[in-house]
């Protein structure tokens, strides 16, 4: 089989199984669904893992009328994303094993989860942005029914949130590929931008229009302010390992989206030192410090760790909009560590629901003593996360802030590193409460009647893994540093 046919065969072979699954009566059966789940797991990581060690290779689909293609390269930039999404999507559906057999709809839920599986590969190997869209609308769609699982009428009305911003965002986006293909010489992703400079002379500040518009609809799906909304109400209601890809994957579509527009289309210098750019980094400052506060400041376990991906993953959209190769560095490092830690927290978060179902943080007391695995992975993906060095989030926010210092971006040189500390102080202050309430209820809690709570280890093994690297990758960081950087010194 060679390569072009391995990279066709990754893609599809999740999408069609799933389909499989929710079609064909015969995977009814609970022992045969989840025997299929997990055969359709274990091949797609090793197709996966397959065209990730292939060379450099393209595969032509099928064209859209006169000159849009389908089209997919596997790059250097998709390879680490699509790394990251086979890792955390194959623990958390094997997670999900244990998790959903208290839910309803098994079928549905496992048809969906491999289906979106195979289409958030192929965003990662798309080779030009009408390949990105197509797979882009269609992801949306295929995890608008993780979000609706229970069909509960706040599920209902959180999928449809997810669903209306979603494609208001994916509207933004095609109108840039309407002006890309009239200034663009090619709309594959090119290294350095792809615009026509005689065709854009005298229309730059057109141009500088659309690339705002298709930040801010990819910023839908990251969570960009003012798009941010549907995180906090979509997360807190889709089952534990749905809202775990939700939070650590499927926002991150929107980052490589941004990615692929700024650097492989326009070109950084195309808006380097515009008011594009001033915008771009307000509104990331912006959602950073107002997702720490409202996180800080909410109740409910769930949300609480919505509110942090919609502060968390600006973080990456701030390194960035730096256009500076430090901070790139440290975006695209944080969009690994940030994907590893908070599947660990919403995975983490479904286990203390599903073995006692307690939602609230104030209701965490004494859940270390009956949880004690689970909340040490948690505790540890915490201290990741709020950027503890040697842990992993510590190497990301380190970058940050060198590439903020010498970015050369006016105040943003000063009040991205200020913004930075300050959310990772509040970071600390809405998820350690659960350790410290957790391990230390106080002298007057009544140990007496307490059991042992753990999953099984359907559900522990994975915590354990994402715990370990969120802390592993930051005490050995330099081989996927180096790798990054390799990446930032071909687009900057």
């Amino acid at each position: 089989m060679n390569v072009s046919m391995i990279i066709l065969v990754t893609i599809f072979f999740p999408i069609f199984l799933g389909a499989a699954i929710l079609f064909v009566p015969e995977f009814r059966s609970r022992n045969h669904l989840l025997a299929v789940e997990g055969a359709g797991l274990v091949i797609t990581a090793v197709l996966t893992g397959c065209t990730l060690g292939s060379g450099e290779t393209e595969l032509f689909l099928f064209r859209l009328g006169d000159k849009l293609d389908i089209y997919f390269h596997p790059d250097s930039l998709g390879r680490i994303f699509a790394a990251v999404v086979t890792i955390v999507w194959v623990f958390a559906g094997f997670y999900s094993f244990e998790y959903m057999e208290h839910e309803r709809e098994e079928k549905r839920y496992f048809g969906f989860y491999l289906m979106a599986f195979g289409v958030v590969l192929a965003l990662s190997f798309a080779g030009n942005i009408v390949t990105y869209y197509l797979f882009y609308e269609l992801m949306t769609l295929f995890s608008v029914p993780l979000v609706l699982h229970s069909r509960t009428k706040e599920a209902v009305m959180g999928g449809l949130k997810y669903l209306f911003y979603s494609l208001c965002g994916a509207y933004m986006v095609l109108l840039g590929i309407y002006f890309l293909n009239k200034y663009a010489d090619t709309l594959n992703f090119t290294a350095g931008g792809a615009l026509n400079r005689e065709l854009t002379a005298g229309n730059e500040k057109t141009l500088l229009i659309v690339v705002f518009f298709m930040l801010l609809g990819f910023g839908v799906k990251a969570g960009m302010f003012p798009m941010h909304a549907w995180l906090p109400t979509a997360h807190p209601v889709a089952p534990a390992p749905a809202s775990a890809i939700l939070s650590g994957l499927i926002v991150k579509a929107g980052v490589l989206g941004i990615i692929r527009t700024v650097y492989f289309l326009f070109g950084e210098s195309f808006i380097r030192g515009t008011w594009v750019q001033t915008a771009w980094l307000t509104l990331t400052l912006i959602t950073i410090f107002m997702g720490s506060v409202l996180a800080y400041r909410e109740k409910v376990m769930k949300k609480r760790l919505a509110y942090s991906t919609v502060s968390q993953v600006s973080y990456i959209l701030f390194g960035l909009a730096l256009l500076e190769p430090s901070a790139m560095t440290g975006a695209l490092l944080h969009v690994v560590f940030h994907a590893f830690i908070k599947v660990m927290l919403f995975l983490s978060a479904g286990a203390i629901i599903y073995r006692t179902g307690r939602t609230g943080v104030d209701d965490m007391t004494g859940i270390g003593k009956e949880m004690p695995v689970t909340i040490w992975c948690y505790t540890f993906a915490s201290l990741a996360l709020v950027g503890i060095p040697p842990a992993s989030g510590f190497i990301s926010k380190w970058h940050l802030a060198v590439g903020a210092l010498g970015s050369g971006t006016g105040i943003f040189t000063w009040l991205g590193p200020v913004v930075l500390l300050v959310s990772a102080l509040l970071t600390a202050g809405y998820l350690l409460p659960v350790t410290v309430k957790g391990f230390l209820p106080g002298a007057d809690f009544d140990c007496g009647n307490l059991q042992k709570k753990e999953p099984n280890l359907w559900m522990v093994v994975p915590l354990i893994i994402f715990a370990a690297m969120s802390i592993l990758l930051g005490v050995f960081p330099n081989p996927l540093t180096e790798y990054i950087r390799t990446i930032v010194s071909a687009v900057l």
